[in-house]
Order: structure tokens, then C-alpha cells, then sequence
């Protein structure tokens, strides 16, 4: 081998990885001129046996077969990965399953879009329903408020004219009979000198609601106000129910946020609420029965001795309504006839909790001979006529000095059948209910 040709040898494998080369030049044993190099192993100690040469040389090439097929293996998927590339950036469709799996999931998405849509369409109705309702509630509190500053109006004008009589020295006399009055409260009370136009507040819906008797508490107990209001249907031979109404606009509107069912029927439109209970005739009997409407029990019951039912000595309209329960500034009263009394208006006070009989008193006024009847101050009033649309209250028998007077004040009849009268002395109104009409009127009394 020519010397330049071993030199650039040397150079090669020097450059693999030995660290030192040595070239040398001498004559061999023949004398003849011999080129020698040396270069260390950098991995060996020693030069292997022939045998272990081999099995080095075979563990290389299988490492380097093994390394191949890895390097084969990337490059295929390399390939596919760039296939795939070319095939999204040029815009060429994808296979079957790619396109079916695209478009479940658009649909998904167009699904879950639509669902929110009804969504928001529906919380839109519901939005505008309770604005309906919101409005509908506003504009029945602001004619409440309207009615409520009148209401208000009239007694700063009543007190006004007090307070001036008071500075001149007119106190009221006492009443001339003052053994007789019952216990309670006439402070303003006076003689009703005249009854309003009726306010219609609410209508029936079916024959049930042709007659039947509608009230408030004028004392009204924990749960409840002077607002809540009870009705009862009183067409039917097992009367039962008690709608409770918690504001006014419920009532109004015929949505009651309860319903009593009484553990005894009830009988004509002679109930009243005072006190947190209600008071009412027990069917085909001549028994007061009290109601307790926060516990829904009856607290207490009592026979009015010798009182006629069931049609013995109703009013002139008729309804079974012997027995009339009534309550004023005093308290508490009871309606009726007697045998004893051939059929003349007996007006009793009742204890509030035992239903006891306090005090009696026998008027010179036919009951059948009248429409209906209520108490203001200890004075008992009645209704000339329940159809008539021009009919007054006709008669007045005051407690106080136990006689009656005629009296011509109008009181309208503007759906011609009044089947109940009933006196709120908290509201200073009358409540009435005439042909399903739910109605009010609007009173005035004259000083004492």
C-alpha cells in the first residue's frame, strides 16, 4: 500500500474515535522496507478471541435489524400523518366513518342549540306571564291604596269634626239606658244614615256560588289580617268547605291559598269570623258551633234554647237562615225567633269562647217580614227586600234603649237577590253577597 494511501488510513480512523495514531517505517526480517501503523481500540481492553469476534458481530447486526424495523415502522406512520395533512390542508372529503362521526357530531350540536333556544323561549313566556301578573296585582293594590286614602280621608275629616266639637264642650251624653249596653267599644258609633252604591268584587263561577257568605276578621289573630277573607258556597245539603284567601287580590281574583273542610256540615249564610275562628249553625240543628281556623278544631258549641231552624223562621228570602250570627264594635251576636216570641226578631250577645248567652233582648220586628239583617253599635238594622233594586233599611231596634224605630235609608239591590248582610265594623263597611255577586257597600253614621 502506497505510504500516502496508509497515511490518509490512518487519518480516517483516527477520525472515528482513536485518540493517537502511530506510523512507522522499517525493514522487516527479510530487509525489505515495511509501512507499519498503530491506533488504540477506544472500547477494548484487549482484542477479542476469534469466537467472540463472531458473536459481536452478530448481536450488532441484530440491533441494527431491530433498529431498521423500528425505522421502517416510523416512516410508515410518518407517511400516514402526512398523507392525512395533505388531504385536510387540500380540502379533499374524508372517508365514510370520518364523515359520519362529523356530522353526529353537528347534529349534537344543533340539538343542544335548538334546547337552549326553547329554553330561553320558554323562560320569555314565563317572564311575561309573571309581568301579566305583577301588573294585574299592581293595578288591584293601587285601587285598594286609592280606596284605603278616601277610607282615611273620611276619618281625619270625622276626627277633625270631634276634635272641634270636644274644644266647644259638646262631649256626647250618655246613653240613656246605660244599664242595658253590652260591654265593648261605641267609640264613633252612631245611627247609619246612609248606605253607598254596591261594589262589585267578585263573581261566582258556578250554580253553587248562587248564594252563600263571604267575611273578614275585624279582629283578626296571628296568622292572620284584616285582609284575608274566607268565603263559603251555602247552595247544596252538605256544606263543608271554607275557601281561605290570604290577600285581597287572591279573593279578587279566585286563587285561595287554602281550603278548610268543617268536621260538620253547615247550614244558611249566617257565618261570621271573629277572632281567629269562625262562627256558624250546624245543619238541621239549632246548635252554634265555633271553628278554630289555625288549629282546624272545633273549640266550642251551643244550643240556642228554643230557636227555630231548618226553615222555622228564616227571612223572607228563605235559605234555612234562622239563625244569623252578627258581630259589631260590642262583639259577638246571634239572630233569631223563638215560639215563645211568635216569630218577632230575638237578638242575643254571645261569649266569644263559650258561646254562652250574655244578654237577651226580644224586638217588636217580624222576622220573616224582612230581608236580612245586621248590627252596628248595638243596633240591630234589617233590609226591606232582597230583590227589589230600590230597597231600604227599614227598621232599627237599639239595645241601649230597647225600642225600634222606622227607618227609609236606600240600600240597592243591584242583582236582585241579596241572600246575605253582614257588618265589618273594622272596614266600616257592609259585605253582601247578591245573585253569586260578592258585593261591598259603603256606610256613613251620624254622631251621638
Amino acid at each position: 500500500m502506497p505510504a500516502v494511501q496508509l497515511l490518509l488510513l490512518a487519518c480516517l480512523l483516527g477520525g472515528v474515535g482513536a485518540r493517537t495514531a502511530q506510523f512507522q517505517k522499517a525493514n522487516d526480517r527479510s530487509g525489505r522496507c515495511q509501512y507499519t501503523f498503530s491506533v488504540a481500540s477506544p472500547s477494548e481492553s484487549s482484542c477479542p478471541e476469534q469466537g467472540q469476534a463472531t458473536l459481536a458481530i452478530q448481536d450488532l447486526q441484530r440491533d441494527s435489524s431491530e433498529q431498521r424495523a423500528t425505522l421502517e415502522s416510523t416512516k410508515a406512520r410518518l407517511s400516514s400523518l402526512e398523507a392525512l395533512l395533505h388531504r385536510l390542508t387540500s380540502g379533499q372529503p374524508a372517508g365514510p366513518l370520518e364523515t359520519q362521526q362529523g356530522l353526529q357530531r353537528e347534529l349534537e350540536a344543533l340539538r343542544r342549540e335548538r334546547e337552549q333556544l326553547e329554553t330561553q323561549t320558554q323562560e320569555l313566556e314565563s317572564a311575561y306571564s309573571n309581568l301579566v301578573r305583577d301588573k294585574s296585582a299592581l293595578e288591584e293594590e293601587k285601587r285598594r291604596l286609592q280606596a284605603e286614602n278616601e277610607d282615611l280621608a273620611r276619618r281625619l275629616e270625622s276626627s277633625s269634626q270631634e276634635v272641634a266639637s270636644l274644644r266647644r264642650g259638646q262631649c256626647p251624653q250618655a246613653h240613656s239606658s246605660s244599664q242595658d249596653v253590652p260591654s265593648g267599644s261605641r267609640e264613633g258609633c252612631g245611627e247609619l244614615v246612609w248606605v253607598g252604591e254596591p261594589i262589585t268584587l267578585r263573581t261566582a263561577e258556578t250554580i253553587t256560588g248562587k248564594y252563600g257568605v263571604w267575611m273578614r276578621d275585624p279582629q283578626a289573630a296571628f296568622p292572620y289580617t284584616g285582609e284575608t277573607t274566607w268565603r263559603i258556597d251555602t247552595v247544596g245539603t252538605d256544606i263543608r268547605q271554607v275557601f281561605e284567601y290570604d290577600h285581597i287580590r287572591q279573593f279578587t281574583q279566585g286563587y285561595p291559598s287554602k281550603v278548610h273542610v268543617l268536621p260538620r256540615p253547615l247550614e244558611s249564610t249566617g257565618a261570621v269570623v271573629y277572632r281567629g275562628s269562625l262562627y256558624f249553625q250546624a245543619a238541621e240543628s239549632r246548635t252554634v258551633l265555633r271553628y278554630d281556623l289555625r288549629t282546624e278544631t272545633l273549640k266550642a258549641e251551643k244550643e240556642i234554647p228554643g230557636a227555630g231552624y231548618h226553615g222555622q223562621f228564616p227571612y223572607s228570602w228563605g235559605g234555612y237562615t234562622d239563625i244569623d250570627l252578627a258581630v259589631d264594635e260590642i262583639g259577638l251576636w246571634v239572630i233569631y225567633s223563638t215560639e215563645a216570641a211568635k216569630g218577632a226578631i230575638v237578638l242575643s250577645k254571645l261569649n266569644p269562647e263559650t258561646l254562652e248567652l250574655e244578654q237577651t233582648w226580644e224586638t217588636n220586628i217580624r222576622k220573616q217580614s224582612v230581608a236580612n239583617a245586621f248590627i252596628i253599635c248595638g243596633t240591630l238594622y234589617t233590609v226591606s227586600s232582597y230583590s227589589s233594586p230600590d230597597a231600604t233599611v227599614n227598621f232599627a231596634y237599639d239595645t241601649g234603649t230597647r225600642s225600634s224605630k222606622a227607618l227609609t235609608v236606600p240600600f240597592k239591590n243591584r242583582y236582585k237577590y241579596s241572600s246575605m248582610v253582614d257588618y265589618n265594623p273594622l272596614e266600616r263597611k257592609l259585605f253582601a253577597w247578591d245573585n253569586f255577586n260578592m258585593v261591598s257597600y259603603d256606610i256613613k253614621l251620624s254622631r251621638l
